[in-house]
């Protein structure tokens, strides 16, 4: 028979395995709504005079959710593209929301594609592996001799999604995975957790 105190260990184990991400969820859940809502709820302290918790975050959805509306009507668009080429033209601001601006626009369900496939390199050294997203395919010619190769560039994530390398691969280098684009970036949000048992891909 299984001794009582291993029944018991198991169990509290299971437990904590079914608790842990339902509490940490929990918790980041809660730390982003008092974030968000601290950086808004401060105008209403000052208004009303007391705080209304939760009055901050509500406002922040809204004014996510106008700027969305606005954003995907013809008229909203012009004024975005004037805002939007006036910030290009802010020397020190413009080589970050640019860059910032582009990976964002990866994400967005308007893309029509600025991740093309979900792929595997070998990175970043010999017998290593990553996870990646092709992003272009772009051809380098020499200056000395006039050849011309052809690279994939694929972004690689190091920091969750949001933070990453873009490297230069040659293209019987890179192994394009069935897994779809949303799919991969579950993977990687996961940590891999999310990674399925068999993956099926192909190789130039």
């Amino acid at each position: 028979m299984t001794p009582l105190r291993t029944i018991l260990k198991r169990k509290f184990l299971a437990g904590l395995v079914v608790l842990i991400p339902v509490l940490l969820t929990l918790k980041v859940i809660a730390w982003f709504f008092r974030f968000v809502d601290d950086q808004l709820g401060f105008m209403f302290d000052k208004v009303l005079g007391y705080h209304v918790s939760g009055l901050g975050f509500i406002t922040a959805i809204a004014i996510v959710f106008v700027v969305g509306v606005v954003s995907t009507n013809v008229i909203g668009k012009r004024m975005i593209g004037v805002v939007d080429a006036l910030l290009h033209k802010v020397p020190i601001f413009k080589g970050i929301y640019t860059g910032l601006k582009q990976l964002a626009n990866a994400f967005s369900p308007e893309s029509t594609g600025s991740f093309k496939k979900f792929v595997i390199v070998e990175y970043p050294r010999q017998g290593a592996f990553a996870f990646g997203f092709l992003t272009k395919e772009c051809s380098v010619r020499s200056e000395t001799n006039g050849d011309e190769r052809c690279f994939r560039a694929v972004y690689i994530p190091t920091n969750n999604l949001y933070l990453g390398e873009v490297i230069l691969f040659k293209g019987e280098d890179v192994f394009y995975t069935d897994i779809p684009i949303e799919e991969g970036i579950k993977i990687i949000l996961s940590g891999g957790i999310a990674t399925p048992p068999k993956i099926i891909g192909t190789k130039e």
